[in-house]
């Protein structure tokens, strides 16, 4: 019996995926629970035409991040941290201000889409942190931690 996945079944497949199984699990388990429809003629015209909208608006949205990674490859920003005579910083730099200071340069993004490379930030100094902008578009930002004093 042939069905449309509403959502990810483990061992089976992925949602909007058409899979064979027998038709006791589609009827019994899988319908009733609405992990999956019936995959009649009409159905498969509708997914059809979804998948087809869907694949558009995801390439419009893989564009729109690869504009913006472009934007964002060569960027150095400055970050102000308070620190010590010796140039130790009072706390730590965390994605939380390197978010801050992406978006004083007009970039938008979340904080939990940023992760910084190596260890925390404990000193004044030039560091790197990855950006994942969409699924698999990641980009690498070159900041600089500085004495605000």
């Amino acid at each position: 019996m042939e069905i449309i996945l509403k959502q990810d079944v483990e061992n089976l497949g992925h949602v909007d995926e058409i899979v064979n199984v027998k038709p006791g699990y589609a009827r019994n388990y899988l319908i009733p629970q609405g992990y999956a429809i019936l995959a009649t003629k009409t159905a498969k015209k509708i997914h059809e035409e979804n998948m087809r909208q869907k694949a558009h608006k995801e390439a419009k949205l893989r564009e729109n991040a690869e504009a913006l990674s472009a934007k964002l490859e060569g960027l150095k920003i400055k970050v102000a941290a308070k620190t010590s005579s010796t140039g130790k910083i009072f706390g730590s730099v965390n994605t939380i201000m390197l978010s801050e200071a992406l978006a004083k340069e007009g970039f938008e993004i979340d904080r939990k889409n940023i992760t910084i490379k190596g260890d925390s930030i404990k000193e004044v100094g030039e560091y790197t942190a990855n950006i994942k902008i969409y699924k698999n578009i990641r980009v690498n930002i070159d900041f600089e931690v500085f004495s605000d004093q």
